[in-house]
């Protein structure tokens, strides 16, 4: 019977890996924006995605992994070429990212749901300064897109810059914690 179950087993771990379909991401076609509030205002931009694919086990995504080119953050919302170079100096520093220790961040999906409709649940593990942290987000599947809204806490990742969890009597100069990344990974 021991024999029996084990053979099942392997059976089983044999189908679902010879089902499963890796489907690359089109980093060129996809987009990141990322969108920061302070006390008076909000900052956005994009970063590019430097490579990624999902990987597919019937109507559910059975695993993925996104690499995320930190030295290619641009901000859109400030026209002054000056105060633009300003700030992106700033986000690329320690202050912020420090992407010349950190030159990537990353995710990896370690759980999701199946697709209801065009939804499902994700959850994975974000690496941002080399800090891990799990996320959850809902994803939707658009044609031969895939949306996703992410609300991230950037001090979990000790971007402490501005933060009211680091520091205290901030006044106006405080930056919100969260920030939202709205993606568009593009097949």
């Amino acid at each position: 019977m021991k024999k029996v179950t084990v053979a099942a087993a392997i059976v089983l771990m044999s189908i679902s890996v010879v089902c499963a379909q890796k489907k690359h991401i089109n980093a060129e076609a996809s987009k990141i924006v990322w969108t920061a509030k302070k006390v008076g205002g909000t900052h956005t931009g994009e970063i590019k995605l430097k490579n990624g694919y999902l990987e597919f086990t019937g109507n559910r995504i059975a695993g993925g992994e996104f690499v995320i080119d930190m030295n290619s953050i641009t901000n859109t919302d400030l026209k002054d070429a000056e105060y633009n170079q300003k700030l992106l100096g700033h986000l690329k520093s320690d202050d912020f990212f420090g992407v010349a220790k950190f030159p990537t961040s990353s995710f990896v999906i370690t759980h999701a749901s199946s697709f209801k409709g065009n939804k499902a649940h994700v959850e994975g593990e974000l690496t941002i300064k080399g800090i891990t942290e799990s996320i959850s987000f809902e994803i939707e599947n658009k044609g031969n897109a895939y949306l996703a809204s992410l609300e991230i806490d950037r001090s979990k990742f000790d971007v402490r810059y501005g933060s009211k969890s680091f520091f205290n009597d901030l006044g106006d100069k405080a930056i919100n914690d969260m920030f939202t990344l709205d993606v568009k990974l593009s097949q």
